[in-house]
């Protein structure tokens, strides 16, 4: 038979309402009934139904994470970091795989309300007012990460990405680079698209160089649209002494195809990534890069979630620390000038 809280209860000689305390991580019991109460547990192999809880509290303890691609490493990053918090809280994570292009955002929100999730972390996706009417049927707190809204009561946890960009291009130009190109994300992404664009542009300008749009291609963030990218800036500008990446993935094709030219990296090109994804320290050479705290924007997030479900308030959003990660992949000519 399988066993139920009320037996937890009897058997570890404490009251139903103690051990759905304890569950739930609330207070209001000393540290040796907390373990009785978990050994207990761990002895009967219970299981604390979903549906028996929502009843209770009004609570699934399970919180929806929408995140595009989660075969790739940012990706992946980000969700052990909500995935490793929320366990530690007692949460349960469902994962929604929206695609790229978001195009299931809306059937997965759909199962999300069905499974009557307690909050959502959206991860590298705009709101747009169909998500938005949606969301506020759902009447659940939201968290973005890498992302950003206009709306005051969903809060975000994300870098500054027209900050970070801007430093990637200074740190090229400090080394000594004039003719610097830029494999950029879509045109369509407000985010990683346009605001790392608008910092390779301004870090151009406060240093007096000139901007050429045919130093700017375009991609999709991920390995094969930096080849292609790369093949592309080459046939439109020669003369590109660095690049800046909007991704590793994409810095790492870039790399890829210029090598496969006979190029030499950094001796005659050098590049730059963006995010410090494992990959970027596993190539030869290993690629020097922007370095986002991945975990951390996970953890971030879902914390603040947690905090909406648990308090019933809003939030602040939270713009989280990057660095610049040197390695391999760029060459000083300041040095090699002297």
């Amino acid at each position: 038979m399988i066993p139920t809280i009320r037996d937890v209860a009897r058997e570890a000689n404490v009251s139903i309402a103690t051990v759905s305390r304890v569950l739930n991580g609330l207070t209001g019991y000393s540290d040796k009934t907390k373990q009785k109460v978990i050994k207990t547990i761990e002895d009967m192999g219970y299981h604390p139904n979903a549906i028996a809880r929502y009843l209770n509290n009004r609570r699934t303890q399970t919180i929806g994470v929408m995140i595009p691609a989660v075969t790739n490493e940012f990706a992946s990053a980000v969700l052990q970091g909500v995935e490793e918090y929320a366990l530690e809280r007692g949460y349960s994570v469902f994962v929604c795989n929206t695609a790229v292009d978001g195009n299931q955002t809306m059937k997965y929100l759909q199962v999300l309300r069905e499974k009557k999730i307690d909050g959502i972390v959206f991860v590298c996706e705009v709101l747009d007012n169909e998500h938005k009417n949606l969301l506020e049927a759902m009447k659940v707190p939201i968290v973005l990460v890498s992302s950003v809204t206009d709306d005051p009561h969903i809060p975000y946890v994300r870098v500054d990405d027209k900050q970070a960009a801007y430093d990637a291009v200074r740190y090229l130009i400090e080394k000594g680079h004039k003719d610097i190109g830029m494999i950029s994300g879509s045109q369509e992404d407000p985010i990683a698209g346009t605001l790392r664009q608008q910092g390779y542009r301004d870090a151009l300008y406060d240093k007096g160089i000139a901007f050429r749009r045919s130093r700017v291609v375009y991609g999709d963030f991920h390995y094969d649209s930096g080849m292609t990218a790369m093949e592309t800036l080459l046939k439109q500008d020669k003369g590109i002494t660095a690049v800046f990446a909007a991704s590793d993935e994409m810095a790492v094709g870039a790399m890829n195809y210029a090598m496969q030219q006979g190029i030499r990296i950094p001796e005659e090109i050098s590049f730059i990534g963006y995010d410090n994804i494992r990959l970027s320290r596993m190539i030869y050479p290993a690629l020097t890069t922007v370095g986002q705290p991945l975990l951390q924007l996970g953890q971030e997030a879902v914390s603040k979630l947690i905090t909406m479900i648990e308090t019933g308030r809003t939030v602040s959003s939270q713009v989280v620390p990057h660095e610049i990660v040197e390695r391999q992949t760029v060459r000083d000519i300041c040095i090699h000038n002297i």
